[in-house]
């Protein structure tokens, strides 16, 4: 039983490492370009486009295009954008609120 329970707290640190590994804040010397995309007509009558994003792998940005997700009433979609810091520049994720 106690090796059973071991393991369970293992694993468990094991996992909380590794989501925290996966929400960390990435910089880059320089913002990457723009990227333009039109994404035309929303395909239904309450579409939202879910704006393009930026994602950090193998020591860079890389560009993701948007979809289109269904509105959610009480809730606005606010578009991801670029911040510079003193480290860099950093993606912030777009997110509903």
């Amino acid at each position: 039983m106690k090796t059973l329970s071991k393991l369970g707290v293992i694993l468990a640190l094991g996992g909380s490492l590794f989501l925290t590994a996966c929400t960390g804040e990435y910089y880059v010397s320089d913002q990457p370009a723009d990227v333009v995309y039109d994404p035309g007509a929303p395909p239904y009558a309450d579409g939202i486009w879910v704006g393009d994003d930026w994602v950090y792998s193998g020591g860079h940005y890389v560009h993701n295009r948007g979809h289109w997700e269904h509105s959610r009433q009480g809730h606005t979609y606010v578009k991801g954008s670029w911040h510079k810091g003193p480290k860099g520049y950093a993606w912030h994720r777009g997110r509903w609120q």
